[in-house]
């Protein structure tokens, strides 16, 4: 199998992607690239700056948070999840690690890149962001939520 087909079959399982048709999967292809991880794999690190969304196209990744020295898995993410979704519109710091709990391959969207497929495509890039936005705010239900049981659990 080509890397063109390989690309288009992995882009189909993300979410975000849900509302692209072939001649925008297309497009995006000339944008992505893949990244083959082993085992214990580095994505990303907690306070390094971000520049990258990536796609979890095949594998199992965790996402680590820190405190007091520790290591906490606070995640794990599977084939079709995203992660990186806030340093590519702010290019803030990662609030957390990710590395690969065993092989898995990421599809890697960087924000210059994405910056460079509005401007020439902004029909597709408005339909990525709209995806984004549509996790974000699911992200954003989901901590809620969890905020809310915890402050009921805590009373």
């Amino acid at each position: 199998m080509d890397m063109k087909k390989v690309l288009n079959f992995m882009i189909s399982d993300i979410p975000i992607f849900n509302e692209l048709n072939d001649e925008d999967t297309e497009i995006l292809n000339q944008y992505l690239f893949p990244k083959d991880l082993e085992k214990q794999g580095l994505v990303c690190k907690e306070g390094q700056h971000g520049s990258f969304l990536s796609f979890v196209a095949s594998g199992v990744l965790e996402v680590i948070k820190t405190l007091d020295g520790k290591e906490i898995t606070i995640a794990t993410l599977k084939q079709g999840d995203t992660l990186g979704e806030m340093a590519l519109i702010d290019g803030l710091t990662r609030s957390a690690t990710v590395r690969a709990s065993q092989p898995s391959t990421i599809l890697i969207l960087r924000r210059d890149d994405f910056n460079s497929l509005l401007e020439k495509h902004p029909d597709v890039g408005i339909k990525i962001l709209k995806g984004i936005t549509r996790l974000m705010s699911l992200n954003l239900r989901k901590a809620s939520a969890q905020i809310t049981a915890y402050m009921t659990i805590s009373q």
